[in-house]
């Protein structure tokens, strides 16, 4: 088994639990705001928020969209879809669900652990499409930060993955050598070809099992899979 001398990790969906923490920010913004002005009820303005952000996301990490229409439009869609025809207020619980979502701190099954053990052997550092201010505060709210050297973003960086910009400053602050780095994430474009296309081996978090044709160094369905080999 290949050693290691440091290792990237992704934040959304593989450490910090994206759609728990989106759900219970949903829920309480909904029923504060939006009772009086949709009789739909909130799971369905949560389905179509699953769908449309998922798109958006993808849309965003594929170069076709700036990050300033996941702001300005993510709410104003879901809410045409439940029959509110509000931008102001679209904008406004935007705002409101930027601000909070990040408070949350729901983890994935095994994160801590794994962490705990990771850390004491090699250095970490997290390796983020998300905005600055939104995944500094998922950081330190979830209680993460002990575990990093650093928190690399794509604004941080003025690079996105999977582009390679991001994965050499991820390298620098690592103080180690692409061949000698492990990437794990849940993304097979962002984060697993963008890893490869970097000279970075890389481990494809696949909690739900979903098929795939993509070329990854290792695969894990649980994280806790990773001591096996860490």
């Amino acid at each position: 088994m290949k050693k290691y001398k440091g290792i990237l990790f992704d934040l959304d969906h593989t450490l910090w639990d994206y759609e728990t923490n989106a759900a219970e920010t949903l829920h309480e913004l909904f029923h504060e705001h939006l009772t009086d002005q949709t009789a739909a009820p909130f799971a369905h303005f949560h389905q179509h928020f699953v769908r449309i952000n998922t798109q958006l996301w993808l849309d965003y990490d594929r170069g076709l969209i700036a990050r300033e229409v996941i702001r300005e439009q993510r709410f104003h869609r879901v809410f045409q879809e439940v029959g509110i025809d509000n931008y102001p207020l679209s904008l406004l619980f935007s705002d409101a669900y930027v601000r909070e979502s990040p408070k949350k701190s729901n983890l994935l099954p095994h994160a801590k652990e794994v962490l705990q053990h990771l850390h004491a052997r090699y250095p970490l550092v997290i390796v983020t499409n998300g905005f600055e201010e939104i995944q500094t505060v998922k950081v330190d709210s979830a209680g993460l930060r002990p575990y990093f050297t650093s928190v690399i973003t794509s604004e941080r960086a003025q690079s996105k993955k999977p582009e390679p910009g991001i994965f050499a400053l991820a390298l620098q602050h690592l103080g180690v050598t692409a061949s000698d780095a492990l990437m794990i994430g849940d993304n097979l474009l962002t984060d697993i070809a963008g890893a490869r296309e970097a000279g970075i081996d890389q481990v494809f978090y696949n909690p739900q099992g979903a098929t795939h044709e993509a070329a990854c160094t290792y695969e894990i369905r649980e994280l806790n899979e990773l001591l096996a080999f860490l």
